[in-house]
């Protein structure tokens, strides 16, 4: 009786714990990334819910058929600081989590003070065999870093504190766009004229970013000393392997790059913020707390 008492009382902490983790703050306003269409693309779409699963509790969304980019804006719940973060959430890229790997980041980032833009990018079911699936999303997300510098004013923002938060395929994106000297598209206005570069950037179990025939990084993702300090997260039971991410932190230790690693024993992937049974991931959330209060 008390075994079984005890199973229950676990149980009922944990859910409470995912439900901590998975609240949705409130949203300010969806923005278009781009003017018109956005590069490459022949129609506009903000993209299709999938059914959800009943056996994810919380519940986790899906996103297919993006064509038009967007971005949701979430204000801090704590003073804000003047900060804020461009999250890319996961999805394997044919597909974006807006929830599990976004807005429930905002949440976590509120709590800090940071202003959260979560963006959907363009998925990929149109994406020639000849162009990188990352492609489209990384002009999106350099789009975003500049549209948000943009409009920093707006938002009361330090140009000078914008950072990036990515997950699994949108951390591969994230690792190309932090590491990027130069945009993945022609400039259509004044925007472009701003930077795209991150003044910090959070990894969270980056996907793929492994090359095993070549036992190194995607050539894509090229450290040198301006890549900004950065912060990063995996598993060693992740079966996209924590090898990409070792591999970043070892280049930007060569570099001189401020940078923290931590990849957890178990965990596996596609956690976002939220804990899992068995596996200490879910405390990343506290050490990057102690790292971004360095950097915010």
């Amino acid at each position: 009786m008390r075994y079984a008492l005890t199973i229950l009382v676990l149980a009922s902490l944990n859910a409470s714990l995912l439900s901590q983790d998975a609240t949705k703050p409130t949203k300010l306003s969806t923005e278009l990334v781009w003017p018109t269409l956005a590069p490459g693309e022949t129609q506009s779409n903000r993209g299709e819910h999938l059914p959800t699963n009943p056996q994810e509790q919380p519940p986790i969304t899906r996103i297919i058929n993006i064509r038009t980019p967007t971005i949701d804006i979430y204000p801090p719940s704590a003073e804000a600081n003047g900060s804020a973060v461009l999250v890319l959430p996961g999805g394997g890229f044919g597909k974006v989590v807006p929830d599990l790997e976004g807005c429930e980041a905002a949440t976590f980032m509120g709590k800090l003070g940071v202003t959260t833009f979560v963006l959907n990018y363009r998925t990929s079911e149109v994406t020639p065999k000849d162009e990188p699936k990352w492609k489209r999303p990384l002009q999106d997300g350099q789009r975003a870093m500049r549209w948000i510098r943009s409009n920093s004013d707006k938002w009361k923002l330090d140009r000078e504190r914008i950072g990036l938060l990515a997950f699994s395929a949108g951390g591969q994106v994230g690792s190309i766009l932090i590491t990027s000297k130069s945009a993945a598209y022609d400039d259509i206005d004044e925007l472009d004229k701003l930077s795209f570069r991150p003044d910090f950037a959070m990894l969270v179990y980056p996907w793929n970013c492994y090359v095993a025939k070549t036992d190194n990084l995607l050539p894509e993702i090229k450290v040198d000393e301006t890549t900004p300090p950065t912060f990063i997260v995996h598993t060693h039971d992740d079966n996209s392997t924590s090898l990409g991410a070792a591999l970043i932190y070892a280049d930007m230790k060569r570099k001189g790059v401020p940078a923290e690693l931590h990849i957890y024993g178990t965990g596996g992937h596609g956690y976002g913020t939220r804990p899992r049974p068995n596996s200490n991931i879910g405390t990343w959330k506290d050490r990057a707390t102690d790292w971004l209060k360095r950097k915010l």
